[in-house]
């Protein structure tokens, strides 16, 4: 992979299940750390649900690669969040970059 294609700083997220004072259970995301990212937008949609319109983005995010990826997580890119949807190796040696088919817009975390 050309280190020129990777131009987006992403910031990657893990979900993170902890309990209060109280005992009650509280998901937050915890930031895992930023990368060089290359996003592109595959397609887009809009629907009604929910008595409302809502949108949604498929996109292709490719970054360097790092074992501790999972499509639990998610991607920020400028306060734009994309669900990891799945993490798939390179082909050839499956150690030089992940490709991770995201999706936005309808559930933002």
């Amino acid at each position: 992979m050309r280190v020129g294609a990777l131009k987006q700083w992403v910031l990657l997220q893990q979900l993170a299940v902890t309990q209060d004072g109280d005992g009650n259970t509280v998901q937050t995301w915890t930031d895992l750390g930023n990368v060089w990212a290359d996003i592109a937008p595959l397609s887009g949609r809009e629907f009604v649900a929910g008595q409302g319109l809502q949108s949604q983005v498929v996109a292709r995010i490719t970054i360097r690669y790092r074992p501790d990826v999972r499509a639990s997580m998610r991607v920020n890119h400028d306060g734009v969040l994309y669900n990891i949807e799945a993490v798939l190796a390179d082909p050839a040696s499956g150690r030089e970059y992940l490709t991770l088919p995201c999706s936005t817009g309808v559930n933002d975390g």
